[in-house]
Parts: structure tokens; C-alpha cells; sequence
């Protein structure tokens, strides 16, 4: 099964870093009061970088790995250019 790391920009322009298997299931979900917590009150979100992974594990310790990053790392890797696509 293919695994997501996502950072979405969130309505007050804060990054959130999450895992799932279905990018446009989960951007659904946040913007619709079924995801983080942590996002309430932040939406609409809309997801704006993408890594797939081959599993749970390796896309659980890059997501932990991200989520330790300083806001200005989030976005140079943003900024990479690589884009979602889902």
C-alpha cells in the first residue's frame, strides 16, 4: 500500500504534516470537521506538498522528522517544486 506525507497551508497561512493513503480523502476530511483537532478552526485547508512512501513506517518517521523541522525548512522543501498530484 502507498503512503502520503502531506504538508497543507491552513487558513491563518500555519503548515500542518500529516500521513495518509488518500491525499484527496484526507483534504476532505480536514476541511469537513473529520480530521486533526488541531485544525479546527484553521480551515479551509488545502494540501500543498506531497511524498509518497512504500509504507506506514518509513512515511510515519518522515512525517515525524518534518513535523520537528523550523517553519522556514517546511517550506524550502515546499518549495522544491514538488507539487501534489492525486
Amino acid at each position: 500500500m502507498k503512503w502520503f506525507v502531506y504538508i497543507a497551508k491552513c487558513s491563518d497561512d500555519s503548515l500542518y504534516t500529516g500521513i495518509t493513503t488518500n491525499p484527496t480523502r484526507r483534504e476532505w476530511q480536514h476541511n469537513n470537521c473529520h480530521g486533526a483537532k488541531s485544525l479546527r478552526g484553521k480551515t479551509p485547508i488545502k494540501i500543498i506538498y506531497l511524498e509518497r512512501h512504500d509504507d506506514k513506517i518509513k512515511a510515519s518517521k518522515r512525517e515525524y522528522a518534518i513535523k520537528n523541522w523550523k517553519r522556514e525548512d517546511k517550506l524550502k522543501l515546499i518549495e522544491s517544486g514538488l507539487q501534489p498530484k492525486f
